[in-house]
């Protein structure tokens, strides 16, 4: 069996860590959303539950991103940023990297058929939509965006699996809508990054320009904006919580997409979305305060200012 250097100093070891990308783990924390809005969160066996999910589910998203990133080296030599990344500047060997994938794979089906044979189901199509997109599928304009923000569905469906709740159909897309805005945003800046350099950092971007992006862009936020307020003023959600001030919340919700979009057309630095929410301090507080409101109402219904 190959395996990777054991005496691989500490340095290596962080390579070989950076390969996984454990800090694009948080995306998968969208597993605990339905439990969240169900009301259940503090359910402790459904809690862990969804714990155990969410590391099942990152292994099988690391195993992803490395064979994204083998399919991907000569393209990322290229670009400014991935071309640090462990295979891409050669850090990490190639039967390394298939080594590391391997181990991934194993550890998250594994994972995975003993939490709930359902969400094992999920997780493999997961898997399998994001191998066809690493081998090729990526290349295809609009549907590379799509795949992306497919996978923030199924991290969902995963979360009501394993939890055993019933996810809404608001929900589901909501976070669709909210996944490609996001990727539109990264498209954009991977457009931009051609245009300085001349160089196509990934196939599809031949089928992107700025206009269709930018069009883009203010079309989803809208769509975003108006889906959330009708989710929150919608009958049935009004009668789950016995509730009408779930409105409130938009705010948080306007704020935060006003921010990013900041981000991506001012600063010009949507590249990552990742890294923008672990960097901007704007973002995470906006973040917070939207949890804190949304908690307060459903969870804490008589508290004072909300009566």
């Amino acid at each position: 069996m190959i395996t990777p250097d054991l005496t691989a100093d500490n340095k290596t070891m962080g390579q070989y860590i950076s390969l996984m990308r454990p800090k694009h783990w948080i995306k998968n924390l969208f597993i605990f959303l339905p439990l969240f809005f169900s009301g259940e969160v503090f359910q402790v066996d459904k809690l862990l539950s969804c714990l155990e999910g969410f590391f099942a589910f990152s292994f099988i998203a690391s195993a992803i991103y490395i064979i994204n990133d083998y399919m991907d080296i000569e393209a990322d030599k290229k670009h400014p940023v991935k071309s640090l990344r462990p295979l891409a500047s050669g850090a990490v060997s190639k039967r390394s990297a298939i080594t590391l994938f391997i181990i991934c794979v194993a550890i998250g089906i594994s994972a995975a058929a003993v939490i709930k044979m359902k969400f094992l189901f999920v997780l493999m199509i997961y898997f399998a939509m994001n191998l066809g997109y690493s081998f090729g599928l990526k290349n295809i304009s609009v549907l590379d965006i799509v795949l992306v923000a497919m996978g923030f569905v199924l991290r969902i469906k995963a979360g009501g699996v394993i939890a055993f709740v019933g996810i809404s159909q608001w929900l589901m897309i909501m976070v669709f809508l909210l996944a490609m805005f996001m990727a539109i945003a990264k498209r954009r800046d991977d457009v931009l990054i051609k245009l300085h350099s001349g160089h196509d950092m990934r196939k599809a971007i031949k089928g992107y320009n700025l206009e269709f992006l930018n069009v883009m862009l203010s079309l989803f936020t809208a769509i975003i904006i108006m889906a959330y307020i009708m989710y929150t003023i919608s009958p049935e959600v009004m009668e789950r919580w016995k509730t009408y001030r779930l409105y409130y919340t938009s705010l948080f919700v306007i704020v935060g997409l006003m921010r990013y979009l900041q981000i991506t057309f001012i600063d010009k630095d949507s590249g990552s979305p990742t890294d923008v929410l672990y960097k901007d301090k704007f973002l995470q507080v906006t973040l917070i305060l939207w949890v804190i409101s949304f908690y307060t109402i459903i969870y804490l219904p008589n508290v004072t200012i909300f009566k």
